[in-house]
C-alpha cells in the first residue's frame, strides 16, 4: 500500500491520528468520496484494522491528540471515533471539551445517520414507484369522495421528509396516504 506524496507530506509520513507508525493507507472519509486529499486521513494498519473493531477503545485513547489536528478530515474522523466510545468517561470528557466547526460536526456525525425508510402497514418497505393497495375506506380531505377499501394506486411517490407519508392519485387527484393505511401491491 502507499499513500500520495501530498498526504505523506501533510503528515509528517506519522499517522494522522496515533502518531505512532508510519502510515500506508490514505482513508477518505465518508461521505466524500473523492480522491481529494483534503477529504482524507493517512493511517498506519493499526489505526485501519482498528477502525471495525467494537473492542479497541483503548487504543482510540489516540485520539485525544488527533482531534486538535488543524486538518478538517482527521478532526471528523477523530470526532466520529470518539462518537462510538462517548460511553466512557474519557471520550465523553473529550466530545465536551472540543470546540469543532459545526460542519466537521455534521461531517463527522454522517455515518450514523439512518435514512428515513418508508414501511406499509404490515412492515413491507416501499419504494418510489410501487403500487399499493388501501387496507381500509379513507376519506379525502378536501374532496368530495371516499376511496374505498381495497383501491389500487399506482406509482406512489415517497414523502422525502416523512417516512409515514406517501403521495398517490386516486380519481385523477395526487393526495397524502399515511403508510399505515396501505399494503404493498
Amino acid at each position: 500500500m502507499s499513500i500520495s506524496s501530498k498526504l505523506k507530506e501533510r503528515c509528517g509520513d506519522v499517522c494522522e491520528l496515533c502518531n505512532n507508525e508510519p502510515p500506508k493507507h490514505d482513508y477518505t472519509v465518508s461521505p466524500k468520496n473523492d480522491e481529494s486529499v483534503q477529504n482524507q486521513v493517512a493511517l498506519c494498519d493499526t489505526c485501519l484494522n482498528s477502525l471495525d473493531k467494537k473492542d479497541a477503545g483503548f487504543h482510540w485513547r489516540c485520539v485525544e491528540g488527533s482531534i486538535w489536528n488543524p486538518e478538517p478530515s482527521v478532526q471528523a474522523l477523530s470526532y466520529r471515533i470518539l462518537q462510538l466510545h462517548k460511553e466512557e468517561e474519557w471520550a465523553n470528557n473529550l466530545i465536551s471539551s472540543v470546540d469543532l466547526d459545526e460542519n466537521i460536526i455534521q461531517w463527522a456525525m454522517t455515518a450514523f445517520e439512518v435514512a428515513d425508510v418508508h414501511k406499509d402497514a404490515f412492515g413491507n418497505v416501499l419504494e418510489n414507484g410501487d403500487n399499493v393497495v388501501l387496507t381500509q375506506a379513507l376519506n379525502v380531505k378536501g374532496t368530495n369522495f371516499t376511496a374505498s377499501k381495497g383501491t389500487v394506486v399506482k406509482k406512489i411517490k415517497l414523502v422525502h421528509d416523512n417516512p409515514e407519508h406517501i403521495e398517490g392519485k386516486i380519481n385523477d387527484q395526487t393526495i397524502v396516504i399515511l403508510t399505515k393505511f396501505v399494503k404493498k401491491g
